[in-house]
């Protein structure tokens, strides 16, 4: 280990320690709203009932915290990290067009918290190049919503997990297949959500593919079929090619002639293929509005984040469809795109 003490490698040792995000809110004296975003609350006491928090002695707002009799936490909700970034500026007004509630003390209170606390300023300590206060707690409130998280410099998710010692009901056999196995969460959960759309897929007798065909061509004007190949790369069952006649001689979609420049075909939606694409699309966004109200919107987000995160990792290219084409020339042969 490095007896140096870096000091640009300690805030990132400090920064492996996870935290809650939380907002102190204070009034000043002469009424103005005082607010910042911090991450170094701490419980001190149950009885006395003591919370702390720090700020550092070049902060501009010390002043006003130092001479208040009360001052408010708020432990933000995983749904407030644009709340989180607005008290972290400089400079601006950052109770403008917010909700707020009057607290002990006329300390404004922030609305949508995971956890508020309003304290009485009892104590304040030097603490190297911050000051820590130490308040009591006089009122406070807490909902069931998840917390918003900060580690190693970033925002990130909380979430309930099972018991450490919780194992699969079922295996037979030490680390056989069972209901852990990413390969069959990940096939279940996908059949069983495409399960409740299908009905309206077989209504206008279509196929998966098609679904996922007609959806993908609303992203933008026109798209290649090395495009769309690319981008539902393992999604579709066989090349795109092979539907795309299918759905232009139902009206779906409509075929761009090909030019002496390039050989690659380029689909559109048409009138009707648009309306047919909006109303699935509808139909499936229904499906995940009331899975995610049963998961918990936070839980939710999560879930989302981490697929995003394993997708990138086990497809890199599966973005394609989402990139501003002009920032990816080249990146997929006979696109059209110069390179």
């Amino acid at each position: 280990m490095s007896t140096a003490f870096d000091a640009a490698e300690f805030r990132k040792a400090l920064g492996a320690f996870a935290t809650g995000v939380t907002i102190i809110t204070t009034k000043a004296a002469d009424g103005s709203l005082i607010g910042l975003t911090a991450n170094s609350f701490n419980s001190v006491s149950l009885n006395p009932p003591l919370v702390l928090w720090s700020l550092a002695e070049t902060a501009a707002s010390l002043p006003v915290f130092r001479a208040a009799e009360h001052w408010a936490v708020h432990v933000l909700a995983s749904d407030q990290e644009e709340l989180s970034g607005r008290f972290a500026r400089r400079g601006i007004d950052k109770f403008a067009g917010l909700d707020i509630e009057t607290g002990v003390g006329g300390v404004p209170l922030l609305k949508g918290c995971t956890a508020r606390f309003e304290c009485k300023n009892a104590f304040q300590y030097e603490g190297g190049d911050h000051i820590i206060f130490v308040g009591q707690v006089l009122n406070f409130s807490r909902s069931e919503s998840a917390p918003l998280v900060f580690h190693g410099g970033k925002y990130a998710h909380a979430t309930r997990r099972e018991a450490p010692d919780a194992k699969p009901r079922s295996a037979a056999l030490s680390g056989s297949f069972n209901e852990g196995f990413l390969g069959y969460l990940l096939g279940r959960s996908h059949f069983q959500f495409f399960g409740q759309i299908r009905a309206q897929l077989a209504d206008q007798s279509l196929s998966d593919d098609d679904f996922y065909l007609l959806s993908t061509l609303t992203l933008r004007p026109l798209i290649s079929t090395s495009e769309l190949d690319a981008g539902l790369a393992a999604v579709l069952r066989q090349p795109s090619a092979s539907r795309l006649p299918a759905l232009a001689e139902r009206g779906l979609v409509a075929q761009l002639a090909m030019t002496a420049e390039s050989d690659v075909a380029e689909y559109r939606l048409t009138e009707a293929g648009r309306d047919t694409a909006l109303r699935l699309i509808s139909a499936a966004k229904a499906v995940e509005l009331e899975i995610l109200e049963r998961m918990g919107a936070e839980d939710g987000a999560i879930l989302k984040s981490l697929l995003k995160r394993f997708l990138g990792v086990v497809d890199p290219d599966a973005s394609v469809l989402w990139d501003d084409p002009t920032q990816v020339a080249g990146k997929i042969p006979g696109s059209g795109w110069d390179s």
